[in-house]
């Protein structure tokens, strides 16, 4: 039989995979340039809205609005308050959301929006602090911003330099680098993250703590006096793992099934062999309070299907599963 050819390529296909692979090409290249640009008023603008006891509020018209409703759904979710606000709506009644202890950033690609520069007279006028996200820096939005911050692009992806493409892209990472620096600049952690997306699993990796998932019931413990045999039947009944306690209760060492395993290859006569001889000693363990998706973490790295949990002394309060954690949805 024959092989088959291969059918080959029809030639608009591959025109349309190069026009997309221009208009990558061409955000990357505009996204690099704000990059290199970035300087003093970036930090100026992170400082403004770090310091500020109020929200940021976002506006901007057509495409930049929405990039705007995008960059304050961003800073809402990680720890820096913010609401979009319709420049035309905002002068018929919407701007009694504004406060003076607010920050506003303003997104314009000319700087010049007739829809814009009216809400930025208002908002000076109520003593708000602006930044202008621009690519004109001469434009009466930039020169009237508190802290203007370059978007500038040296042209939009659409043949004709008309769609709003390149410029979106980098007014939207310039965004997201505010956002992702205001974070770090206030430690918001991980589990501030958690607090404020509660919902889905999301949700459930950031909120799922050791405690939620470990067993806490007839533990597999064992004292470093116990021979082989005993941890032969803790590991059949207790779903692969003996931990080894010293007097207080502390843990001083695990025995796993690949330890048996192991030893099993070394001599005949297991069961008379002290755990202490063949444990491994001091164990990697939980924290109850410790989030399930940082044992993962561990366990998966270490190669570990069960871990013992304990107290801040070091006793075992608990075990944990691998397969728990995952059924759980934590990782």
């Amino acid at each position: 039989m024959r092989g088959a050819t291969a059918a080959p390529a029809r030639p608009e296909r591959a025109l349309a995979v190069e026009r997309g692979r221009r208009v990558l090409r061409m955000e990357r290249e505009a996204i690099a340039g704000v990059e290199a640009r970035l300087g003093d008023e970036f930090a100026a603008a992170v400082e403004l809205i770090a310091a500020s006891h109020g929200r940021v509020i976002v506006a901007g018209v057509g495409k930049s609005g929405l990039i705007g409703r995008k960059i304050a759904a961003t800073l809402t979710s990680t720890g820096t308050p913010a609401a979009f606000l319709h420049p035309t709506e905002s002068v018929h009644g919407d701007l009694g959301i504004v406060g003076a202890d607010d920050v506003a950033i303003l997104i314009s690609k000319s700087g010049e929006s007739s829809e814009l520069l009216p809400l930025l007279e208002h908002l000076k006028r109520l003593g708000v602090k602006v930044i202008a996200l621009t690519g004109e820096r001469g434009s009466t939005l930039a020169r009237q911003a508190d802290v203007p911050l370059d978007a500038w692009v040296k042209e939009e992806a659409c043949p004709h330099d008309l769609a709003p493409t390149t410029s979106t892209t980098a007014a939207l990472a310039l965004g997201d680098a505010l956002a992702v620096a205001l974070l770090e600049e206030k430690g918001f952690r991980r589990e501030d993250f958690a607090r404020i997306h509660p919902g889905g699993s999301l949700g459930r990796r950031l909120l799922t703590r050791v405690r939620d998932v470990m067993v806490a019931d007839a533990l597999p413990l064992l004292t470093e006096d116990a021979t082989m045999r005993e941890a032969v039947v803790m590991l059949a009944e207790r779903r692969g793992i003996a931990i080894i306690v010293d007097p207080a209760g502390a843990v001083s060492g695990v025995v796993t099934a690949g330890d048996l395993t192991r030893l099993m290859e070394r001599m005949d006569d297991v069961f008379t062999v002290p755990v202490r001889e063949v444990m491994t000693r001091s164990p990697k363990v939980g924290e109850v309070d410790e989030l399930g998706s940082a044992v993962v973490y561990r366990m998966e790295r270490h190669g570990i299907m069960a871990m013992p949990v304990v107290d801040e002394d070091r006793r075992v309060v608990g075990v944990v599963h691998l397969h728990d954690l995952l059924r759980a949805g934590v990782a």
